[in-house]
């Protein structure tokens, strides 16, 4: 048979119901067993495969969860994926995965796609444009499981699954600081963007805490193209008391960074110091390689995987939201001391 078997061929073949044959695969009793193993035995070899989407129906799970991220040209994102898919699948579910392309809009249109009972939960770090979360709190409201990671709203009360943003930026300025840095600008991301808001938090406490002033000048916002971290970087160096360190809140805006010093011949880290974030393969092959902070991305999948989980099959009450900040770990490189 080319066409893929169905219940109703199996009955029609057997002249027995559809309910008959319904009851025999799901093993049911009220059905005599020679009747059974009939149908157990065509069905095998006609190569019967259950009709998942009608089971979910009934069951009211898809055994899928739903993606949502900024973007799956980002490396950050695209290896994240890669662990949640893993531990999803080892766990029985499958996903789709959507991209928001930076837009608020398209965020909207992927929440909705997703929510009309294609998923069991989402998944999602925000776009940069996203600053209005009323579509959020509509799918809580119509309990549909939701697990933040990376990019989150810290007003809505959800399971997350961040790094530890602070810290991580209060130890790359340290960092800094300890080769000789005592001007040192901050290449941020969107004001709206919480990781960016998380890593300037920790940048200005080890400024303060080394007793450096913190100069609004110094603190530049860009939208994660290399070509804006670059004319940014060109503004940064016609100052009158240029940087000296500059911690920029991606590797991809540090290519940018790099890409503006090397047009104005200004060496790296002989007169300007940089560290970054993310520890992409690229900062082990570009030269000065990059001094970058790793994020645990397979940790980071594997959770955010397991607190939705924990929340889709729950079997009484409702989970109670968790929140898990991860360790980071700066490697250093190149761009930031003239030891390495």
């Amino acid at each position: 048979m080319r066409h893929q078997v169905t219940i109703k061929d199996i009955a029609k073949q057997l002249n027995v119901s559809v309910a008959t044959v319904s009851r025999a695969l799901r093993d049911l009793p009220d059905i005599h067993p020679d009747t059974k193993k009939l149908v157990l035995d065509l069905a095998k070899e006609w190569d019967y495969q259950p009709n998942l989407l009608a089971t979910s129906l009934v069951k009211s799970k898809t055994k899928t969860l739903g993606i949502i991220v900024p973007d799956l040209g980002y490396y950050f994102f695209s290896t994240v994926i890669k662990h949640i898919e893993e531990a999803a699948v080892k766990a029985g579910y499958s996903l789709l995965i959507t991209q928001t392309q930076e837009s608020y809009e398209r965020e909207l249109t992927n929440i909705q796609n997703l929510s009309r009972g294609q998923v069991d939960g989402i998944i999602i770090s925000l776009s940069r444009e996203t600053s209005n979360f009323e579509h959020l709190t509509r799918l809580q409201r119509r309990g549909i499981p939701l697990v933040f990671f990376d990019r989150n709203c810290e007003d809505i009360e959800a399971s997350k699954v961040m790094v530890d943003n602070e810290q991580s930026a209060y130890e790359a300025v340290k960092h800094l600081i300890e080769n000789g840095c005592k001007r040192i600008a901050f290449l941020a991301g969107p004001k709206n963007v919480s990781v960016s808001n998380q890593r300037r938090i920790g940048y200005i406490h080890a400024l303060e805490e080394a007793g450096l002033p913190v100069d609004p000048s110094l603190i530049l916002h860009s939208d994660y193209y290399q070509d804006t971290a670059r004319s940014q970087t060109h503004l940064l160096m016609q100052q009158e008391q240029r940087p000296d360190g500059i911690l920029v809140v991606s590797d991809r805006l540090a290519i940018g960074v790099l890409t503006a010093l090397k047009e104005l011949k200004i060496k790296v880290p002989e007169d300007v110091k940089i560290v970054s974030f993310n520890n992409e393969p690229i900062c082990q092959v570009i030269s000065p390689t990059i001094t970058s902070v790793s994020q645990p991305l397979d940790e980071i999948g594997r959770i955010a995987v397991e607190l939705l989980l924990a929340q889709i099959e729950q079997k009484t009450g409702e989970a109670i939201p968790k929140i898990e900040v991860l360790k980071t770990q700066l490697i250093i490189r190149e761009s930031s001391t003239h030891l390495y």
